[in-house]
């Protein structure tokens, strides 16, 4: 542990977060379940193209998980930037998308739930934008 305490936790919960989402993503895709499902879904996929995206993401996810936690082990892995910089790519477009729904929606939707909901958000796009290197 040469980073110290909190980056180590932080790069575990990264891992174990994108890891949870691999597996819901390919395990549970006719249940609706995983938060891939629910991104491809709210930008409009439907469908064999919305299984198709979220196994695609999910199996991205997964290995980039995996990736984490060997190169915490201090096994580099050269590719590990392209895929975290993937899924946060794919990320931003949910997060933007999210705040345009929010914004023209105009439901009355509690204040509280959207913040909360849009700073979980931030705060996962923001750790695989640390995780990337490219960003961070």
């Amino acid at each position: 542990m040469k980073d110290g305490i909190g980056i180590f936790l932080w790069k575990i919960s990264v891992a174990l977060y994108l890891i949870a989402n691999g597996v819901l993503g390919l395990t549970n895709r006719i249940f609706d379940k995983g938060d891939f499902n629910i991104i491809f879904s709210r930008m409009g996929f439907r469908g064999d193209t919305l299984s198709l995206f979220v196994t695609v993401a999910s199996v991205i996810a997964l290995v980039a998980g995996i990736a984490i936690l060997l190169e915490m082990l201090d096994i580099k892995l050269s590719f590990l930037d392209t895929l975290i910089l993937i899924i946060a790519i794919i990320w931003a477009v949910y997060v933007v998308i999210e705040i345009i729904g929010w914004v023209t929606r105009g439901k009355g939707e509690n204040l509280w739930h959207t913040l909360q909901m849009l700073a979980v958000h931030l705060m996962v796009l923001a750790s695989l934008l640390i995780a990337s290197k490219k960003f961070g």
